[in-house]
């Protein structure tokens, strides 16, 4: 029976850069925090319908923030980031694509490609370690595709953390620097493979995500940890 995707609980509690501590170790609670009152004060609400979403990996990559695949290399399944400015509908999308995954018509520079894509242009916050990291290394992935392996998913909930919402009560402006909101997601992993193998496993995270006024959001990172 194929290995599928890791759990991402537990995975990443070492990151190691400077930008990562800066946006979501340190920041995570401020930054993400002071958007939920600006976010309650411009109308964007928690709307955002349930989505087919999938996997996540803990295998990490050698694909750094600065390199790897672009969209010149093709998504194969992998979706397209959507046009929204509500950051919960976004982080439900986001999701639903980073726990996705077919590797029955999608190559791993491919799968790599198309989650670049919702990557912000903000090299300032941008955080491409985190996401490329989901992404299991080439053996993996070539081992997956000897099995026909693939996975959706289901998204059921997505809401800001507590210690952000307190954090934007206690100075809405912080967020007017970055426009950072973070957003923690929850929904279930269906995972299939050759002759009818199939599992099945609940999945929970919690993005940056990046969504300024008069723009369409993009994706900042993947925290650490999930933050209730």
């Amino acid at each position: 029976m194929p290995k599928p995707f890791p759990s991402l609980s537990g995975y990443g509690l070492g990151w190691s850069t400077r930008q990562r501590i800066t946006v979501l170790a340190t920041g995570l609670a401020v930054l993400l925090a002071l958007a939920v009152v600006v976010a309650l004060l411009t109308g964007r609400t928690t709307a955002g319908d349930s989505q087919a979403a999938a996997p996540s990996s803990g295998h990490s990559s050698s694909t750094s923030a600065s390199a790897g695949p672009t969209a010149s290399a093709g998504a194969g399944s992998v979706a397209k980031p959507p046009q929204l400015a509500d950051p919960v509908a976004f982080a439900k999308a986001a999701a639903a694509t980073l726990w996705s995954y077919d590797t029955r018509t999608t190559s791993r520079d491919q799968q790599l490609a198309g989650m670049r894509a919702w990557l912000t242009a903000e090299t300032k916050y941008a955080d491409w370690s985190s996401i490329a990291t989901q992404v299991p290394d080439p053996v993996l992935w070539s081992r997956m595709a000897d099995q026909d392996q693939y996975a959706t998913a289901t998204v059921t909930e997505a809401h800001y953390p507590s210690a952000f919402k307190q954090a934007l009560a206690d100075d809405p402006s912080a967020i007017t620097e970055a426009y950072i909101y973070a957003v923690t997601v929850t929904g279930k992993q269906q995972i299939a493979w050759k002759k009818g193998g199939a599992g099945a496993e609940d999945r929970s995270i919690t993005l940056a995500v990046q969504c300024r006024p008069n723009a369409n959001c993009s994706l900042v990172s993947i925290a650490p940890r999930v933050v209730p």
